[in-house]
């Protein structure tokens, strides 16, 4: 580009920046898309104590569960230390747990194994339902709420969630499996995600992989081939959560 064309057309954007502004209205939201509506629904409003989503009861539980998907050993905290219950309880009061990027117009029809869940429920909505569904199964086999069997009991009931062998509402359309593998898939986010989001304290997830995190570069360590790096991970945010 010539320097004259260039001044020319510099010129030219600076004459219509000083038109008067254009009025255009403001569209927000997501799904369900509805005539005449622009916004999503008022998000729940945080529990004292913290909590964004689950009640107290509901908090404890999920993370019980996140301690027997992912229990603490020689090489790292269990789920619960490792904070994954806060993290899903962020999610779930946020777009992700309002399922505002699903589609959830209807109608739903069971899919197929590789199309996954055809379900008119957000994920808050499947936590909820299935946390109910949870303790009244173990109420009804050992008289007690999930959260006080037994680490044995618990995997066995874990199990047969898993194994799909529980009977649950016809709201869940894949039934018991269908609320296991919400809460695997939360629990293993929340243990690997950044610790800006509430879990993976300490950064512990990364620590024990080797992942390096949210650095800059890598220009200091990329000459040592071969060599251990011993990387410290780096978070968004100061790993003293």
């Amino acid at each position: 580009m010539q320097r004259r064309d260039f001044l020319s057309s510099a010129l030219a954007l600076a004459a219509a920046s000083s038109l008067p502004a254009a009025h255009g209205a403001t569209v927000s939201g997501g799904q369900p898309w509805a005539p005449g509506t622009a916004s999503l629904p008022a998000l729940p409003k945080v529990r004292q104590g913290g909590l964004a989503f689950f009640s107290q009861h509901e908090f404890d539980t999920a993370g019980a569960i996140a301690d027997r998907f992912i229990p603490a050993d020689s090489l790292s905290i269990g789920g619960q230390e490792a904070g994954c219950a806060t993290f899903i309880d962020r999610q779930l009061a946020g777009d992700y747990g309002q399922g505002a990027t699903l589609y959830r117009l209807g109608r739903f029809v069971k899919g197929t194994l590789e199309q996954g869940t055809q379900s008119a429920l957000t994920p808050a909505e499947r936590w909820r339902k299935g946390l109910v569904e949870l303790d009244q199964y173990t109420q009804a086999r050992f008289g007690k709420a999930f959260t006080q069997l037994s680490g044995d009991q618990q995997d066995a009931t874990l199990k047969a969630f898993e194994a799909n062998t529980v009977k649950v509402s016809a709201a869940f359309d894949d039934g018991a499996k269908e609320i296991f593998e919400q809460w695997l898939a939360n629990v293993r986010e929340g243990f690997l995600a950044d610790p800006l989001y509430g879990g993976n304290r300490g950064m512990a997830s990364w620590k024990m992989l080797g992942f390096p995190g949210a650095r800059y570069d890598f220009r200091d360590v990329i000459a040592k081939k071969g060599q251990k790096l011993e990387i410290i991970p780096t978070s968004l945010i100061d790993n003293t959560l």
